[in-house]
């Protein structure tokens, strides 16, 4: 078990963390020998991110929520803090894609648009459900005195991404939340940063067609598609005494992404 962060015995959930850079943290939080709750809606993915980390000797939960459902996420972290006692980090890393032009046009006629339902989920999820979560679990934190919340923005929303006007306008209104959060809680001993990851082989990136992967690569100065632990391991750092005076960031996690180039 990788240990040097402080982290033993903290109280973590992790928000989608059934796969991907969500079950790579949940994963690396319970290597630092933190407690983790796992939260996702699909409870087969769940079970076996559970049993995955239960191997790593540390206390572990799954528990199936919907990040859109205020009442199920209230339950939920009371469950946690029934269990464990108290919530020492929470990281808000649900979230969906929809993709779709806002207006696709094709010899003078309107041949498609990004439909109110589509833009609706993805807002839903990635939106409002970080404002349910960090709502529910803020006031433990301020009654202890102490907690980080952490979220996932993306590079699309400093560049934008073609086809993702609900993504990308997703992750910008998370840094603008955490932003928000980082004035509001601060003063209790809560710390609120973001993390924008780049480009990140998650499965539905490493379905991509090769030419796109390559693509990809060649926009990323370092050579390279991201991993979900590169991802992971600045959750654990931002969650941890090392990054005590960070707050309020947004931290790019895409090795050196220029997108255009």
């Amino acid at each position: 078990m990788t240990k040097g962060y402080g982290l033993q015995d903290k109280v973590v959930i992790v928000t989608g963390g059934a796969a991907g850079i969500g079950r790579a943290t949940a994963k690396r939080f319970a290597e630092e020998g933190a407690r983790v709750s796992i939260w996702d809606m699909n409870a087969e993915a769940g079970a076996a991110t559970l049993a995955d980390l239960k191997q790593l000797d540390t206390p572990v939960m799954f528990q199936a929520v919907n990040v859109v459902d205020a009442e199920a996420v209230e339950k939920a972290v009371a469950e946690v803090v029934e269990t464990w006692g108290h919530i020492d980090v929470l990281v808000n890393n649900a979230g969906i894609t929809r993709d779709g032009q806002l207006v696709k046009f094709k010899e003078g006629v309107v041949t498609g648009t990004m439909s109110d339902a589509n833009f609706d989920a993805v807002i839903g999820v990635n939106l409002r459900g970080v404002f349910v979560a960090t709502r529910a679990v803020a006031p433990y934190m301020i009654k202890q005195g102490h907690g980080v919340i952490l979220s996932a923005s993306s590079v699309v929303a400093a560049f934008g991404n073609f086809g993702q006007t609900n993504y990308a306008a997703t992750k910008a209104g998370l840094i603008a939340m955490t932003k928000t959060w980082a004035r509001e809680l601060g003063k209790y001993g809560i710390r609120v940063n973001a993390v924008a990851p780049g480009f990140i082989m998650t499965d539905m990136v490493a379905a991509m067609p090769e030419k796109v992967l390559e693509g990809m690569v060649a926009h990323t100065p370092v050579g390279r598609i991201g991993a979900p632990e590169d991802v992971a391991n600045s959750y654990v750092w931002l969650a941890s005494d090392q990054a005590a005076f960070i707050h309020g960031a947004t931290l790019a996690v895409d090795g050196g992404i220029v997108l255009g180039t």
